[in-house]
């Protein structure tokens, strides 16, 4: 599976493999039950047909990059033509952790083949800083160093290599000084990047005091490494009268031209910053990008040509920032039934030297803590760690998962310690419209700022938003069935009863995520549409395509805007001097935004061309249909091609711009209550693994998600999205682990330390089926988000194995299985050996 353009799927069955990895539990298949009537003997998930219809929305069609990239000729930055006169840079890198900068001697460098020259701070003819809100963070370091990989300087040569061995020979005279590593030494030193977050609801003390039950303890969740196909990447290139051109592989073009401007000393303006595609990002590339485009940029400045700065894989990991590693420690407090009376939260995150997104991040895992569920009474601490390792980042999920895998542990706790089903606990807790259980307090009151409510309910999340459009008790209900959820865990009971080394697990677990920025500025979008004289469309936006089919959708939503077919449409190169200011392709919120905008675009020149026809056929404008490639009135039909030559000539407008933003959103900064999102993603996932007790490796057997994208613009790609979230969610809680040594060095930097999933783990049962319900919300084509929400489906798989891990230690007692699940994680948590007294 490519995980980075799983959205990438042609119109065919999505055949995956069983897996047949080595090792103990390589062999075991999932436990027999009767399978749903929809399930063959594989259960494969198959993308909807293409329909022969004149619809474009709603349609399975191929990305609209799908043939280029199969045949090699999808052009990336690093296949751009390079211009005459081109160099290449290589970073200077620090080995130390933590240290004074007393020097560096390049000498050696300079010296070797082909090198041209060498990039210091004092170089930068603008701002020292990157241009970022928190304004902490140095284009090159000077004075002292704080993380080891962090960038000194650039090498210059004619090659890529010559600069690469060269950057090597670059002696950096650093004096140590004291390192810290983790959010627990952090904590005892009241070091952080920015002030702590507290957000509370109620009276968590007394509802704790007062609970019939108690759990406390405590959970460590590592970082994620991104892992895109296509590593960092810019090429800058002079242009006439100290104007710039960088192509970069980014998420956020506009954030890369601010950030050139304000290295540069010049206006944006002056800057254009063109992205065709990226070979991936999942968030790496929305601030981390900046970095090379402003580095590449003050070494073309420098020597006044060309210059591309591309990351070989290691220096990749050792200087970009990953997802944010989290440390908690919770007391709850709940009732017979499992239901949650009480909880106290501190949340500590590892950001890294810098604040970065780290803010945001950690506000979104306060969002998020909730997940599914109802929290009364609720107190949550967030600190937002420095430690002395890469700027923590972006990276799908943005903090929710962090937030939602706290409370799903504690409620798997809660189930054990009670005896119950760990499914009924979590239905028991769900958001709903129930009444409360007891009288609201005013702290809990207070939060609902829309209009009083008479009778408070389960509905309102600990940061002041109602929760509409609730799916969450059908959905799983739904998923609980086809998936024969009650079955199949009574066969893996009577399985662990007589399995005295593989034991078996199973869990389902739900997802509610909120779609918008959480910093409502970035709720807006442009974008540009031309009808050309042969009847050929082109729309721009300020969206970016990394695999995900961003274009293909924006593509079939203003061919149907046209009545045209989706290969009359097509989306070009996102660009700054064609839309200014757009947000970053973040947030599970491009096809929300972009499409809305081009939608506005194409509508705008529909009502010139209706308009038009109206006048020429002596009808109402409400008369005239655009469809099927033609244009018909009461009294005429022609075609689009031919109405847009009648209108040329009649000079009538054929392009235009559009621009949406996201309404009802409002969200109070200071007090982080409010309405943050526009709308929720829902879904759920039903998984089944196994463990060895005797070497702790596991297997992912068998996934059943049900997921709700509203009304599906292109349902394979959707479902490529959802898959593929899955699986890297799966990899940040059983393989990919990041290892830093006591030195701070980042021992896990290749793919021979680092693993990522691979063919071979995707469980050989995969199901995906689609919530059948539109977006109450006007979303365009009542369609919902879905790049991130499906990576927390991957929970579930957690969960399982915790389950599988109880079966092998004593009853009713809390799993403590840190993640990623590795083998050697499972086995501390199965007491290291996996075996009772």
């Amino acid at each position: 599976m490519n995980l980075d353009t799983d959205a990438a799927r042609v119109n065919a069955s999505v055949t995956l493999p069983v897996s047949r990895d080595a090792g103990a539990v390589t062999d075991i298949e999932p436990v027999d039950h009767a399978a749903p009537a929809h399930a063959d003997a594989s259960a494969r998930t198959e993308a909807p047909p293409v329909s022969l219809g004149t619809q474009a929305a709603g349609q399975s069609s191929p990305h609209e990059s799908a043939r280029a990239h199969v045949a090699g000729s999808a052009t990336y930055v690093d296949d751009i033509r390079e211009a005459r006169g081109t160099l290449h840079a290589a970073p200077i890198l620090s080995s130390v952790a933590h240290g004074r900068l007393l020097g560096v001697d390049y000498a050696a460098a300079l010296a070797m083949p082909g090198v041209r020259d060498v990039v210091l701070a004092v170089d930068i003819p603008g701002d020292g800083r990157f241009g970022n809100f928190a304004h902490d963070e140095p284009v090159f370091a000077t004075g002292t160093v704080q993380h080891v990989g962090q960038v000194i300087g650039l090498v210059v040569a004619d090659t890529v290599m010559q600069a690469r061995r060269a950057a090597r020979q670059v002696v950096c005279r650093i004096e140590a000084l004291p390192a810290i590593l983790t959010t627990q030494q952090a904590m005892q030193a009241h070091s952080q990047v920015l002030p702590p977050v507290f957000v509370r609801r109620g009276d968590a003390a007394a509802a704790l005091k007062s609970a019939p039950h108690r759990l406390q303890g405590t959970l460590e969740v590592g970082g994620q490494e991104h892992f895109y196909l296509e590593g960092q990447v810019a090429y800058v290139l002079p242009q006439e009268q100290n104007q710039w051109l960088v192509y970069s592989s980014t998420q956020h073009p506009g954030e890369v031209q601010h950030w050139v401007a304000h290295a540069l000393g010049i206006a944006n303006h002056a800057v254009r910053v063109e992205c065709r595609r990226m070979g991936g990002g999942f968030g790496g590339k929305e601030t981390q990008a900046g970095h090379l485009g402003v580095w590449a940029a003050v070494a073309a400045n420098k020597l006044q040509c060309p210059v591309k700065l591309r990351l070989d894989r290691d220096d990749d990991f050792l200087i970009t920032g990953k997802r944010h590693p989290f440390s908690y420690d919770y007391q709850a407090g709940f009732d017979d039934s499992g239901r949650l009376r009480g909880l106290k939260l501190n949340m500590m995150v590892n950001c890294g030297f810098s604040a970065d997104l780290s803010g945001p991040v950690a506000d979104r895992a306060i969002f998020h803590v909730d997940n599914a569920y109802f929290l009364q009474d609720v107190e949550i601490a967030s600190y937002r760690c420095k430690t002395h390792t890469q700027s923590h980042t972006a990276f799908r999920g943005f903090g929710g998962p962090q937030g939602m895998l706290i409370t799903e542990t504690i409620l798997g706790d809660i189930a054990r310690q009670l005896g119950l089903d760990p499914l009924d606990v979590r239905r028991r807790n769900l958001y709903s419209d129930d009444l409360l259980d007891a009288p609201v307090r005013a702290e809990a009151a207070a939060l609902d700022r829309a209009e009083p409510v008479p009778a408070p309910r389960r509905n309102l999340t600990h940061y002041g938003m109602q929760v509409e459009g609730n799916i969450l008790a059908p959905l799983l209900a739904r998923l609980e069935a086809t998936a024969n959820y009650r079955q199949r865990r009574e066969a893996i009971a009577r399985w662990n009863q007589t399995s005295p080394v593989i034991r078996r697990g199973i869990a389902i677990t739900p997802v509610k995520f909120g779609i918008s920025f959480t910093a409502t500025l970035f709720n807006q979008a442009g974008a540009l549409v031309h009808v050309y004289l042969d009847g050929s469309v082109q729309v721009n936006h300020g969206g970016t395509e990394m695999g995900q089919g961003l274009h293909t959708k924006v593509a079939q939503i203003v061919a149907d805007a046209f009545g045209v077919p989706l290969d009359a449409v097509l989306s070009t190169a996102s660009d700054t001097s064609k839309i200014p200011n757009a947000a970053a392709t973040a947030a599970s919120a491009g096809t929300d935004l972009n499409a809305s905008a081009a939608q506005v675009a194409a509508r705008a020149v529909r009502g010139n061309l209706a308009q038009f026809v109206a006048g020429l056929d002596g009808c109402g404008v409400g008369a005239v249909r655009f469809a099927g490639g033609a244009v018909s009135s009461p009294s005429a039909t022609r075609s689009f091609a031919e109405v847009i030559k009648l209108a040329y000539a009649n000079r009538i407008q054929l392009w235009s711009d559009g621009f949406y933003r996201t309404p009802k959103i409002h969200y109070d900064k200071t007090t982080l209550t409010g309405r943050p999102f526009y709308y929720f993603a829902y879904g759920a996932a039903c998984s089944e693994v196994a463990i060895d007790r005797l070497t702790g490796e596991s297997r992912v057997l068998k996934v059943d998600i049900l997921h709700d994208v509203g009304c599906s613009i292109n349902p394979a790609i959707d479902i490529g999205q959802i898959e593929g979230g899955f699986i890297q969610g799966m990899g940040w809680l059983t393989t990919e682990q990041l290892v830093w040594n006591e030195r701070g060095e980042l021992t896990t930097h290749a793919p021979s330390t680092y693993k990522i999933p691979a063919t071979g783990d995707v469980p050989g049962h995969f199901r995906v089926d689609l919530w059948p319900e539109p977006n109450p919300e006007e979303t365009v084509f009542r369609s919902k988000a879905v790049g991130e929400p499906p990576l927390m489906l991957a929970i579930s798989v957690f969960e399982a194995l915790r389950d599988a891990i109880a079966s092998a230690t004593p009853a009713n007692q809390p799993v403590k299985l840190t993640a990623p699940a590795t083998p050697e994680n499972v086995l501390r948590a199965l007491g290291l050996n996996g075996f009772r007294d």
